[in-house]
């Protein structure tokens, strides 16, 4: 799906602007990095895996509920949901980038912007998730990086250095691990195997057993964060991309997803009525003739139900793991097609934070609400439907399922 793919691509871009923008605020002074600093240091050998937590375990684990939990991330500023008296469960962050300008780079010394956003997210009472998207600095899809030995002793120094600011934490923390790529190793994998896509893995000194492919690739992902961050809990975000739950669910088997805490379900990158609008906003345009406004008696599609069954259907592949929604549109519902930057139409917020036992039902903890574009509401062009909502939802919450 190129054009599915192209218009991804954008919300990442709109995320470094507004992290870039938020550095300001952390206080820290910027700094240059190397495009190609050094291989990490050695360090122990691989740990075991830890056993995949059930749904409950893992809010146990970060210190939270026994309940769904609601999380904001891209596009909404913790001064704003102060503002509207919003407690997000979970605040959700992007790192971005390779080399120089990239996300270590933003505050000094380097890898402290990571210190910087927990500590503003702990403050608010959230638990912070970061979302590593360090994969796409060559170009979204561009699979030969994987293989670049200049490129990923960048990459896998910059990966343990967010682990190891993570672990000075002593907190709970969630990591997001490179949403897109894994749609494209599946569509670039020979025969859809990622043990027959080559990585550089073995390179690093923790992951010396690793096989040398982008298995070993999801597994040294998981391997350092286990040494370094061991209070975080870690999870892969499957790309569908057309293709069907089995198919997407044995791949990541084949990756090794399932030895992750948590499974990230990719919600939507727009609000519907970006792609409705005529023309589309060039982020929203070519994405087919829709419909994209999901039915929400469950009666036509797209609908909720069936976006529940598909994840459901991945999970089963992958032992069961909790689930989180990720990147959520959080535009308001309307029976008028398309509307304005902002302002364009959607009713996830309005069904899920009305539905909530349907997710637990479903092995849901969390379902974490944000843009995907520089036209995607939020929470300052809602009209307070997210602070609404989420109140409401917080007065009568949905206990996990066991």
């Amino acid at each position: 799906m190129p054009n599915a793919l192209n218009a991804a691509s954008t919300v990442r871009l709109v995320a470094l602007a507004l992290l870039m923008a938020s550095v300001a605020s952390c206080g820290g002074s910027g700094s240059e990095g190397s495009d190609s600093p050094p291989a990490p240091a050695p360090g122990p050998a691989d740990p075991p895996p830890a056993p995949p937590p059930s749904a409950g375990s893992i809010n146990a684990a970060l210190g939270m509920p026994d309940r769904l939990l609601g999380g904001l991330g891209a596009g909404n500023s913790i001064a704003d949901m102060t503002s509207q008296q919003i407690q997000p469960d979970i605040i959700d962050t992007y790192l971005v980038g390779v080399g120089s300008g990239s996300w270590p780079t933003w505050n000094s010394p380097d890898g402290a912007y990571v210190t910087y956003v927990s500590a503003n997210v702990k403050a608010v009472g959230a638990v912070p998730m970061f979302t590593l998207y360090q994969m796409a600095s060559r170009g979204e899809g561009n699979l030969d990086a994987v293989n670049d030995p200049s490129f990923m002793s960048s990459y896998w120094a910059q990966v343990k250095l967010m682990y190891q600011k993570i672990g000075e934490t002593d907190s709970p923390a969630l990591v997001n691990l490179e949403p897109d790529f894994w749609g494209f190793a599946m569509t670039g994998a020979p025969g859809g195997d990622p043990a027959k896509l080559p990585a550089r893995v073995s390179m690093v000194n923790e992951c010396a057993s690793q096989p040398d492919n982008v298995a070993g690739m999801a597994g040294c992902l998981l391997a350092l964060g286990r040494t370094y961050a061991p209070k975080a809990k870690i999870g892969f975000p499957p790309s569908f991309w057309g293709r069907d739950a089995n198919t997407v669910g044995n791949f990541m088997l084949k990756v090794g997803a399932d030895k992750a805490d948590f499974m990230v379900a990719q919600t939507s990158d727009r609000d519907a009525g970006c792609f409705e609008a005529s023309p589309p906003p060039g982020e929203c345009s070519g994405r087919g003739n829709g419909p994209f406004y999901w039915d929400e008696a469950n009666v036509s599609t797209p609908n909720f139900h069936q976006n529940q069954n598909e994840w459901t259907a991945v999970r089963s592949l992958l032992g069961d793991l909790p689930v989180l929604y990720w990147q959520t549109p959080m535009g308001v519902p309307s029976n008028t097609p398309g509307g304005t930057p902002g302002h364009y139409r959607d009713n996830h917020v309005q069904y899920m934070l009305t539905h909530p036992t349907e997710y637990t039902a479903s092995g849901v903890f969390a379902i974490v609400f944000s843009g995907g574009g520089s036209t995607s509401a939020n929470i300052t062009t809602d009209g307070g439907q997210f602070a609404r909502l989420f109140k409401a939802y917080l007065a009568n919450p949905a206990p996990l399922s066991r």
